[in-house]
C-alpha cells in the first residue's frame, strides 16, 4: 500500500495531504515533488499516483465537498476549485505555521475517532475550517499552471455544488455547453464513474452527514438530499453502504471508535498521497 503506484487513481472525496516527513513524487497532471512542509491538494475526481517515495510520512484528510460547499466551511474550498482551473496543486506551509498545521491535524484525527457526541460535528467542522484556512493563508497568489480547466472538473464543480438540487446528466451537460454523450464520454474515461454516479456519490455524502449530525427523519433526509421517493433513496444507500439509513445510523453513532466525522477525518500513512481511513462526509 506504501509502495509506488503503477496506475493513476481517482476518488469521490478531495484529499489534503501535509507531508512532515521524508520525499514523494506525485504525478498529478504533472510531476510534483513533495518534501517536509508541502500540503497536496487533491480535487475529487482528480487522476493521481505516487511516482517514487523516500521515507515520506503524512498527516492528512479526505472529506466530500458536496458535504460542505453550501455550509459555512464552503469559501474554505476555493483552492481545490483553483487546482481545478490550472492553479499548483502543492502548497508550501511556512515552517512558522506547520507545527500548527500539524496540530490541528492531530486533533482532527482524535476527534474523528472519539465516541459519538451531539456537539462531535461542530468540533470537527471547527478544525476542519482551521487546517482549510491555513491551506488558504498559505497559498498565496495561486499562480496558475494551466490556464484551462479541463471539462471534467468543470463538470465535476458542477455537481458538487448543485447535486442537491434535482439535476440529471441534461442538467450537468448544459453548464458546461457540450452534449450529454460527450460529458457522459469524458467522465467515464478520466474517473471510472458516469455523472449519474457522481451525483449520487454528492447526495449520500451530505445523507451520511445528516444522519449522523441530526435527528431527522429517513423520510425527510431523503427529501433533503434530492429523493422524494424515500425507498429509492434507501436502496440507493443499502446499496453503498451495505445498511439501510436508520441501521448505519445506529451503528455509527454507537460504535466506540466512530465519531459524529467518521465518514471522515484525518489519517497518517508513510506515503501514501490518498490513504485509506475515516473521512469526513
Amino acid at each position: 500500500m506504501h509502495a509506488p503506484a503503477p496506475h493513476a487513481a481517482t476518488h469521490a472525496h478531495a484529499a489534503l495531504i501535509l507531508y512532515t516527513g521524508g520525499r514523494a513524487t506525485i504525478e498529478q497532471r504533472t510531476r510534483l515533488t513533495l518534501s517536509p512542509g508541502d500540503v497536496l491538494l487533491i480535487p475529487s475526481g482528480e487522476k493521481h499516483r505516487l511516482v517514487t517515495t523516500d521515507r515520506a510520512e503524512i498527516l492528512g484528510l479526505g472529506f466530500h465537498p458536496a458535504a460542505f460547499l453550501q455550509s459555512e466551511v464552503g469559501p474554505l474550498l476555493e483552492p481545490f476549485e483553483r487546482v481545478r482551473q490550472g492553479a499548483s496543486a502543492v502548497v508550501p506551509i511556512p515552517s512558522g505555521r506547520q507545527e500548527h498545521l500539524v496540530r490541528l491535524l492531530s486533533e482532527l484525527r482524535e476527534e474523528t475517532r472519539a465516541p459519538f457526541h451531539p456537539l462531535g460535528e461542530q468540533v470537527v467542522r471547527s478544525l476542519f475550517s482551521l487546517v482549510l484556512a491555513e491551506v488558504a493563508r498559505s497559498g498565496g497568489a495561486w499562480t496558475p499552471t494551466d490556464s484551462r480547466a479541463s471539462l471534467v472538473g468543470e463538470a465535476l464543480t458542477f455537481i458538487e455544488r448543485h447535486c442537491l438540487e434535482p439535476i440529471s446528466l441534461r442538467e450537468v451537460a448544459a453548464a458546461v455547453g457540450r452534449s450529454p454523450a460527450h460529458v457522459t464520454t469524458a467522465l467515464k474515461q478520466a474517473t471510472g464513474h458516469s455523472v449519474v454516479e457522481w451525483i449520487i456519490s454528492g447526495r449520500l455524502a451530505e445523507a451520511r452527514r445528516r444522519l449522523l449530525s441530526t435527528d431527522e427523519r429517513i423520510d425527510i433526509i431523503a427529501e433533503r438530499v434530492g429523493y422524494a421517493d424515500p425507498t429509492h433513496f434507501i436502496r440507493l444507500f443499502r446499496r453503498a453502504e451495505g445498511l439501510t439509513p436508520a441501521l448505519w445510523r445506529r451503528q455509527h453513532r454507537t460504535a466506540p471508535a466512530l465519531s459524529a466525522a467518521s465518514s471522515a477525518g484525518a489519517v497518517a500513512s508513510p506515503s501514501r498521497p490518498c490513504s485509506g481511513g475515516p473521512r469526513l462526509p
